[in-house]
C-alpha cells in the first residue's frame, strides 16, 4: 500500500512541477515586457481583447505566455482564458506571447513579424 502510496504522490508532484514549469512571470526590461527569463513577450493583431486567435500551428511558432491557474492581474497585466481552458497573461487584456525565433533574452525577431506581431512596450 505504501509503495503505491509514494509512487501516487511522486507522480501529482511530477505533474505539479510540469504545470508550473511552463507558466511564465511577466515583467519590464529595458522598455519592453519579457517573461521570467527575459524573453520578449509580443502581441498578435488577430486577436481581441481577452482571446487569444493564436492556436495550433500559431501556437507553436509564438508560444503563449502561459499563466499558473491561481494567477492574479496585477495593474494592466492580466489573465485570460485560452480556448484549451489554460491560462494565459495578457497586457491590458491582449493575449502575450513568445517567439520560437528568439534564442536569448533580450532577442526581438518577432517585432513588426508580418505587421501583425508588436514587442510590448508598457
Amino acid at each position: 500500500m505504501r509503495k503505491h502510496t509514494a509512487a501516487a504522490l511522486a507522480l501529482a508532484c511530477a505533474a505539479l512541477f510540469s504545470a508550473g514549469a511552463h507558466a511564465q512571470a511577466v515583467k519590464t526590461q529595458n522598455g519592453i515586457l519579457v517573461d521570467s527569463a527575459g524573453m520578449t513577450l509580443y502581441t498578435f493583431d488577430k486577436d481581441s481583447a481577452g482571446k487569444s486567435a493564436c492556436v495550433d500551428a500559431c501556437a507553436k511558432a509564438w508560444p503563449p505566455a502561459m499563466a499558473t491557474g491561481d494567477a492574479k492581474p496585477m495593474g494592466d497585466l492580466t489573465v485570460i482564458t485560452r480556448p484549451d481552458g489554460s491560462k494565459q497573461w495578457a497586457y491590458k487584456n491582449k493575449p502575450l506571447y513568445l517567439f520560437a525565433k528568439d534564442t536569448k533574452p533580450g532577442d526581438k525577431t518577432g517585432d513588426n513579424f508580418k505587421e501583425i506581431w508588436h514587442v510590448v512596450k508598457p
